[in-house]
């Protein structure tokens, strides 16, 4: 079985293999997507302050979570009508481990065809959003189809910054795993989660050949980029370590994607 490159951010990277570990796939994180605290936090201490104002908070992924609870004022809490969105596992697991319950997180069903912002507008679509405010946490940017869907159905929008995405910076044995994987394509099989993650591997070897090279894409969109880039032979998997480790069991399709699932 090839090794899997997880591409993900380092707090999340790290949890992934050793999951796959456990699951009995070698995997190593290179991660392709740095994090950093918002420039300001000052909004966030606001948006925490105004929290009650809000019907629902919508996080855009598991970074967005562990920023904006960083960034919590000692007297702060999280009113206990207020509902929590998440795209995806990963976000929804981070809201649960900041103390959130159940019944305050609105998430996509685990048997969801898709991960991302359509699959959450699938649990909203039937409340009344006339009036209501919804608070977006996110980073410097992003995908907005989800708030403009809230704004179209009378919701008013606000947005704040909880984290930034900067580029990768790879350490030795970064770049080694990077080279060997240029070096043996076919010894590895590469995930990503995020198409700005293919995006940065395009950057740091611009002079690549991937047509040798198998991806795993958590999302339409990523499974798009990767193909974009070169590479030969890439899979649709739910963003799951379980999902990852049971493409390779399988065999990776030479034609396309497989299992319809995904993430934002």
């Amino acid at each position: 079985m090839p090794q899997v490159i997880v591409t993900r951010p380092a707090p999340q990277a790290l949890p992934w293999v050793e999951r796959l570990h456990a699951l009995g796939v070698a995997a190593a994180a290179l991660p392709l997507i740095g994090i950093g605290p918002a420039a300001d936090a000052a909004p966030l201490h606001t948006a925490w302050a105004g929290l009650p104002g809000y019907t629902l908070v919508m996080f855009v992924s598991a970074n967005a979570v562990s920023h904006f609870f960083a960034a919590r004022p000692a007297a702060a809490g999280w009113p206990a009508a207020l509902l929590a969105g998440a795209t995806g596992p990963g976000t929804s697991a981070a809201l649960r481990a900041a103390g959130l319950d159940e019944a305050q997180i609105v998430e996509p069903p685990a048997d969801a065809p898709s991960f991302d912002s359509e699959a959450l507008w699938a649990r909203l679509a039937g409340r009344d959003w006339a009036g209501r405010s919804v608070l977006v946490v996110r980073g410097e940017d992003g995908r907005d189809w989800l708030a403009d869907t809230l704004r179209e159905r009378g919701a008013a929008l606000v947005f704040v910054v909880a984290y930034r995405r900067l580029p990768p910076t790879l350490d030795a044995a970064g770049r080694a795993l990077l080279n060997d994987a240029l070096a043996c394509p076919r010894e590895f099989v590469w995930h990503f989660s995020s198409s700005e993650a293919v995006a940065h591997l395009r950057t740091l070897a611009p002079a690549a050949d991937w047509r040798p090279a198998r991806a795993l894409a958590s999302h339409p969109r990523i499974v798009e980029a990767a193909r974009a880039a070169g590479f030969g032979r890439v899979e649709l998997v739910a963003p799951r370590p379980e999902a990852v480790a049971d493409a390779l069991t399988r065999g990776l399709s030479a034609t396309g994607p497989s299992i319809q699932s995904g993430q934002l």
